[in-house]
């Protein structure tokens, strides 16, 4: 009996130490398992961290590229332009360039034109913009939703679409003719384009952020709702209401096709149109300057590149928060 039961004793002994190295095993085998999953993991990860910064290199530089080029162009002489063989660093700089732009190109009064129609079309975009914002956000009335969606579909429609309608209301104005003064010519360029529905839109969003209890509260105090949107909504929305203003600024600095189209003489126009003047053209041959134009594109494209740095922090807030409600 005692040797049965030792037996049997040294049976179990030996199925537990087996059930403890089998148990030892898998433990084993899954910690290596998940060590390797996690090696797995971590060289996918790598892997997918280089490409992702591989494909945002190259949509940087391709961005980049016609902004380097305008730089090299405007430092090179005419020969080197129209060479069949183009090179990516100007063979001997032109630094004249930039000096004889000025000479040949009337800056002060293309700039002076930009900046007058872009103050007061960036105001009146702005009076207008936070105005019908604060109607449809805020104030109660009948088929009110129905004519913000009637304003959403029209951001639908081409803006060139517009141009014609536009056109023929500035030349009943007596906006446009050919005793148009350089008055006409601001008016023609400003009132149009006060409305902006994607603008309505942002700041309704940013509108519709304000808790609806500081309406309720400035309405018991017995405030208007005049003195609440200039007290409290304008300054919650400030970063909307910069953003604006920048976008707004540099959408005017750029405008082409509108001011050329209702201006009848050269010193009426923006400086955007000045660019694509007889300025830098030859009389005699007819030959274009591009190392001239590209320089003096770069003196135009350089306040613009310095106010985007400097207040990119603003754009991006602004349109981050109209997104935010509640």
């Amino acid at each position: 009996m005692e040797a049965i039961q030792t037996k049997k004793s040294y049976v179990n002994f030996a199925k537990d130490r087996l059930d403890g190295q089998q148990i030892t095993l898998v433990i084993k085998e899954g910690k290596q398992t998940i060590e390797l999953l996690r090696k797995r993991e971590k060289v996918s990860k790598i892997v997918s961290t280089i490409l992702v910064y591989i494909l945002i290199t190259f949509l940087a530089l391709l961005m980049i590229f016609p902004f380097y080029w305008m730089i090299i162009t405007s430092l090179k002489n005419n020969v080197e332009i129209q060479a069949l063989t183009q090179t990516f660093f100007p063979t001997v700089v032109m630094w004249s360039n930039y000096v004889y732009v000025f000479q040949v190109f009337d800056f002060s009064t293309y700039m002076m034109n930009t900046i007058v129609v872009a103050i007061f079309s960036t105001i009146g975009t702005l009076l207008t913009t936070i105005f019908a914002a604060f109607a449809f956000a805020r104030l109660k009335f009948k088929g009110r939703d129905a004519i913000f969606s009637v304003f959403l579909m029209t951001m639908m429609i081409p803006g060139e679409m517009m141009v014609i309608s536009n056109y023929i209301t500035v030349s009943s104005f007596g906006w446009v003719s050919t005793n148009q003064t350089l008055t006409d010519a601001y008016l023609a360029m400003i009132i149009p384009f006060w409305v902006s529905v994607y603008y309505i839109y942002l700041l309704k969003e940013t509108f519709r952020g304000v808790p609806n209890e500081l309406y309720l509260a400035a309405k018991v105090d017995g405030k208007s709702d005049w003195s609440y949107l200039w007290r409290v909504m304008v300054p919650l929305a400030a970063p909307t209401l910069i953003s604006i203003t920048i976008l707004k600024f540099m959408g005017t600095w750029n405008s082409y096709v509108w001011p050329n189209l209702v201006t009848q003489k050269t010193e009426y126009r923006l400086i955007s149109n000045g660019l694509r003047g007889s300025s830098f053209t030859d009389p005699d041959s007819g030959d274009v300057s591009y190392g001239y134009q590209m320089a003096a594109t770069v003196c135009v494209t350089v306040p613009l590149f310095l106010l985007f740095i400097f207040f990119r922090k603003y754009i991006m807030r602004g349109v981050g928060r109209a997104g935010i409600k509640g």
